[in-house]
């Protein structure tokens, strides 16, 4: 298992025999040592700082390698959009060609997300003998620490399953036989973690890219919306499971107001950098260049390597409300970008439209014509001089993890499920529709056709932001909507992908892992 220790780096200085004994009982002064980092206030903080900044890596929300920006790959896991390239193997999941050697992000999620919760684990075993801390602080920090070590095993519970807990500081040997745990003592333990987070944290967040009591309570909500979903209950309809999640999605929504959340005026701005940290932003990874830069503008507006697909398009509702399919909808196949839901031309661009100051062109996006504008700051006005050909690492836009929106989502979803669409469910998809002038919801739908209304307003309202991969899994379709072949805007087929049921809705123990750690049981079917 891969070790990443907080500050003080893992390599011994080996001395040769020649060496005098005073040389070996010097402390080096060009790095940090584990045994006296944890001697003041400041230490502790930037130690809280490294259990952030693992966030930023390749593995989770990206951006920190060259030219990646793993956070919007996650959508080409999804009927959504395409990683031609195979950029850091997404695309290999995607056609269902990868397995426990795959490396990229099979790799990478599982190596960085321990790294985190190594890093977590380590201030939380320190921080209490730190001198001079305020206790206030320390409770704080301790429930930030708890907040994103819940993240980081969440992550490894949501893609692998089963997995080590490890709840002390990194210990090489000791960790180095840990059998996985079932997925649901992790999740008992995010749970865990979530509600010590919940009870030591401030409403709001001390600074922007913080952890707040809100934020822990988001990600209850989903945490408990996923443990409801067919997938981890195994197809059986839990009432009680349900009920749950919509308990926890309603609890942030009741105290929106102390926590200063709501829907933001503007659905495109929310996801520019000028306008980040908005009232509906729950949490976010931070990102600031030249610091920590990432590279989601030369993704967009470049590489293309998260082009959306026509199946996007098609899904957007005529801006009547009606599916394009639909008799009276108004559609034109002649001129099917006309008259669609707003957030269509706020998410995506295409043959025609106005990008950068300059029309289109069919070739523009050569893979499928269509190009994502979502975290990126390339729209239909041309870009400033200094910002028009941002490189790797130049970009600065924050990646939304969590946001008020996805809870109302996520509280019409449990509620329709636990009691049938009443009116607290119109009530919150409503209020997301209200925000971009889309017709409410049609009235005395069953709770089937409200599954359906939901699952697509997820769908289009979180387009772009790595959440349908795991949606479809969770609601255990994807062995249905990814086996099948993507098209480009004319459509033309552009591959046909595949999704194996019996293994491929959980990823692989990665190969190296199980070298590691012999005691490390792979899934099935790998």
């Amino acid at each position: 298992m891969q070790k990443i220790l907080l500050a003080a780096g893992s390599a011994l200085l080996l001395m040769t025999a020649s060496c005098n004994k005073s040389l070996l009982e010097t402390s080096p002064n060009d790095r940090y040592q584990e045994s006296t980092y944890w001697n003041s206030p400041d230490a502790a903080a930037a130690g809280l700082v490294g259990c952030y900044s693992v966030l930023r890596n390749d593995g989770l929300y990206g951006g920190k390698g060259s030219n990646n920006a793993t956070a919007l790959w996650d959508e080409t896991l999804s009927p959504n959009a395409w990683n031609y390239s195979n950029s850091y193997s997404f695309n290999s999941i995607a056609m269902g060609e990868h397995n426990a050697s795959t490396g990229g992000v099979v790799t990478g999620r599982w190596g960085d997300s321990y790294g985190g919760i190594g890093r977590c684990n380590t201030l939380l075993a320190k921080i209490d003998e730190v001198p001079g801390m305020d206790p206030a602080d320390t409770k704080r920090m301790k429930g930030e620490a708890y907040f994103l070590r819940a993240l980081y095993y969440f992550t490894l519970a949501t893609y692998y399953g089963g997995a080590p807990l490890i709840l002390t500081p990194p210990d090489e040997k000791a960790d180095s036989d840990v059998p996985r745990s079932t997925r649901e003592e992790v999740i008992a333990q995010v749970l865990a973690d979530l509600e010590s987070a919940i009870t030591s944290l401030p409403n709001k967040a001390t600074e922007p890219g913080r952890a707040s009591k809100g934020a822990a309570m988001a990600l209850k909500a989903r945490v408990l919306l996923y443990e409801a979903s067919p997938l981890m209950t195994g197809g059986t309809n839990s009432q009680a499971k349900w009920q749950a999640a919509a308990d926890a999605a309603k609890a942030v929504i009741t105290s929106a107001n102390s926590f200063g959340y709501k829907l933001d005026t503007n659905y495109r701005k929310m996801f520019l950098p000028q306008f980040e940290n908005n009232a509906e932003v729950i949490f976010d990874v931070q990102y600031i260049f030249p610091l920590q830069g990432n590279s989601f503008d030369l993704i967009c507006r470049q590489y293309n390597t998260n082009a959306p697909l026509q199946d996007l398009v098609d899904a957007y509702l005529m801006k009547n409300g009606l599916p394009r399919t639909a008799p009276g909808s108004g559609y034109s196949e002649a001129n099917m970008w006309k008259d669609r839901d707003p957030r269509m031309y706020a998410t995506l661009t295409f043959p025609g439209d106005k990008y950068m100051g300059k029309v289109v062109a069919n070739n523009r996006f050569s893979f499928t014509g269509y190009g994502m504008k979502k975290f990126s700051i390339y729209d239909t006005a041309a870009a400033p001089k200094d910002k028009e050909s941002l490189v790797g690492g130049q970009s600065e836009t924050n990646f939304i993890v969590l946001r008020y929106a996805d809870v109302l989502l996520m509280y019409a979803e449990a509620q329709n499920e636990a009691t049938g669409p009443d009116n607290t469910v119109y009530a919150a998809l409503d209020s997301i529709r209200s925000r971009v002038k889309m017709p409410f919801i049609t009235p005395g739908l069953s709770q089937a056709q409200m599954r359906d209304v939901i699952r697509l307003e997820r769908r289009i309202e979180l387009a772009g932001e790595g959440l349908y991969y795991n949606d479809i899994r969770r609601w255990k379709t994807a062995e249905t909507v990814m086996n099948t072949d993507i098209y480009n805007y004319k459509r033309e087929r552009q591959a046909t992908r595949s999704f194996d049921a019996t293994r491929d809705y959980w990823w692989p123990i990665p190969t190296g892992e199980r070298d590691l750690n012999p005691n490390l049981e792979q899934n099935p079917f790998y």
